[in-house]
């Protein structure tokens, strides 16, 4: 049956919405794909975006019935004694939506599904000869994302594709993780999504390997890495390659020397090349940054780090380094009470002892970058209020309690496999692998008997793909300056016909098109509202960006028509009897 524009669910908006930042944002509310509920909320009603979201529900769908996975459907709400059993009851911390039944039962709404899935295979599984087995489901999940952003791109609902799959072998895992792994290859590719596999931190998943696929693009929330050599990573999966340890004096000592009103870097720097011999830059000091933990207890602890003065503090890569506690750079009351913490002068080694570390006088961990390798030799503090120290060397005169990686990553920076210097991007994730291992198994009691008779624990992997997302960042990619312009994969109609005339003999012409149309199986749009002016229905059928529309106008009466590719933006007059099949052909 052909859709009519008259009496379709559809309101165009002229103007940009309030508050909208990026063009998929913009363009989704403008022609009514979406309607905002409220923050990172948004409707799906809308007859337009659930017909480009099925579609690429059914490309997903496709792709993993083709790699062997089942699909099932879970509830979002769900109750927490699952989730307190794997510990992300209180790891997943703010993220999580918790509510009480009117019984005082603790429930969340479901960020993933690992608990569930796992133990929907322990109730109904029990020996290896039911294994390997990959079930997944298309279902919305809930974040309460501090700050959502960018419409679809970053919300706190969204629909997710969740796969997972389980095997009584590690190198059973390894099978089922490729073919999920190759299936979201062939995903993107049929989306046409551009995207770069990258080495990933598995955060509250867990597990022991894990890979985003992003797709690079300037509005990305994710900052990754990659050389010409081939590697890739997240940055807060990137590690430091560790320079070789270097000889050093055993018997020298570092140098205290005065240092007034030095308690920045750069002060610091400018003081020493003038009272030092010799040339310093950022890179020969050592930065101790105060930094507090909140544990999931509720403790605090505060943890110093040392690293180069020239690098920064990533926030994301501290907050993966620290995890699950919360990070935050530490307060005045904290330095209030640890006064032998000085301010701006805060070293690893003084004159009197060891202020920095488990067995020091503060008792405070220290942790270092993985440059401040033995044998390196620093300016840094002397812990005492206007001084600073050089030649103060790690390993000679000071030991840290680990290493840790929360500074910056810079282009230019050597890839740790070898394989030539990094340079940045930004991106943003389309999906993500995890291989779980026997996490999820061990803590909810997944076992199954195995060919000897004896219990195994089960091994697991995660596949996720952000399905609302990807329609954001395909609306992103196709779009001009007068609307969207969706591929034919998963526009929402193939054809919109669009009765542009004020005669009748327009209509008719564009009725008897349409039915002719959809009765070749192509699916039609067809634009015939009686009172809309033709620059409307125009800009409607620009905003909305179905990529073939057939124009009825004032050739109808002599059997001409326009047939307008907005993809091309090539405008052709056809005959009324050729249009058809010059569409079937192209559709």
């Amino acid at each position: 049956m052909v859709t009519r524009l008259s009496n379709f669910f559809l309101r165009t908006l002229r103007e940009d919405p309030a508050g909208a930042e990026v063009a998929s944002h913009r363009l989704l509310i403008r022609a009514g794909y979406i309607r905002p509920q409220a923050a990172g909320i948004f409707a799906w009603l809308l007859p337009l975006g659930l017909r480009v979201k099925a579609k690429i529900e059914a490309v997903v769908r496709e792709e993993m019935a083709a790699a062997g996975a089942q699909e099932v459907h879970f509830p979002a709400l769900m109750p927490r004694e699952a989730y307190e059993a794997t510990g992300r009851w209180e790891e997943y911390g703010d993220l999580l939506f918790r509510l009480q039944d009117r019984k005082g039962g603790d429930y969340l709404l479901a960020p993933t599904h690992e608990e569930a899935f796992t133990l929907l295979v322990k109730d109904l599984y029990s020996s290896y000869k039911d294994l390997p087995l990959t079930i997944f489901q298309i279902q919305d999940k809930y974040r309460d994302e501090a700050r959502p952003r960018a419409g679809l791109l970053r919300g706190r609902e969204f629909t997710m594709k969740d796969a997972y799959s389980f095997d009584a072998s590690d190198e059973g895992l390894d099978v089922s993780y490729q073919a999920q792994r190759d299936a979201y290859e062939r995903i993107f590719q049929r989306l046409g999504l551009e995207y770069v596999i990258v080495q990933a931190d598995a955060g509250a998943m867990g597990g022991s390997r894990s890979e985003e696929f992003l797709h690079p693009t300037p509005v990305g929330e994710d900052t990754f890495v990659r050389s010409a050599g081939g590697y890739a990573a997240n940055v807060e999966a990137f590690t430091t390659a560790v320079p070789e340890a270097i000889a050093y004096d055993p018997d020298a000592t570092p140098v205290i020397f005065d240092s007034p009103d030095t308690p920045t870097i750069e002060t610091l720097v400018a003081h020493s090349n003038r009272v030092l011999d010799g040339e310093y830059t950022a890179a020969d000091t050592l930065k101790n940054v105060v930094l507090a933990l909140t544990h999931l207890d509720g403790t605090r602890e505060l943890v110093v780090v040392g690293i180069p003065g020239d690098r920064e503090v990533d926030e994301k890569r501290a907050e993966v380094a620290f995890a699950p506690a919360e990070v935050e750079t530490a307060t005045a009351d904290d330095f209030e009470n640890n006064p032998l913490l000085v301010k701006g002068y805060i070293g690893p080694w003084s004159p009197t002892g060891a202020v920095l570390g488990e067995e020091s006088a503060t008792g405070i961990r220290y942790l270092v970058d993985p440059r401040v390798s033995e044998g390196t030799s620093w300016i840094t503090g002397a812990n005492i209020d206007q001084k600073h120290a050089h030649s103060v060397v790690a390993g000679r005169d000071f030991a840290a309690d680990g290493i840790v990686e929360i500074a910056n990553v810079r282009a230019g920076d050597p890839a740790p496999d070898g394989s030539g210097p990094v340079e940045l991007a930004r991106g943003m994730e389309i999906g993500h692998v995890f291989q779980l291992g026997r996490k999820y198994a061990e803590a909810l009691g997944l076992k199954v008997l195995n060919e000897n008779g004896k219990l195994v624990t089960v091994t697991m992997g995660s596949y996720g793909i952000g399905v609302t997302r990807i329609l954001a960042i395909i609306a992103e990619l196709n779009n001009d300056d007068k609307g969207l312009i969706w591929p034919a994969s998963v526009a929402p109609f193939d054809v919109q016909v669009v009765a542009a005339g004020r005669d009748q003999v327009a209509f008719d012409v564009a009725e008897h098109l349409s039915a002719q149309l959809e009765a070749t199986g192509i699916d039609v749009l067809y634009d015939d509202r009686p009172k809309v002016s033709p620059g409307v229905k125009f800009g409607d059928a620009e905003l909305v960006g179905v990529p073939k529309i057939v124009i009825v106008g004032r050739g109808a009466a002599d059997g001409q028509v326009e047939l307008w590719d907005r993809v091309s933006g090539d405008r052709d007059a056809v005959s009324v009897d050729e249009v058809v099949a010059r569409l079937t052909a192209a559709v």
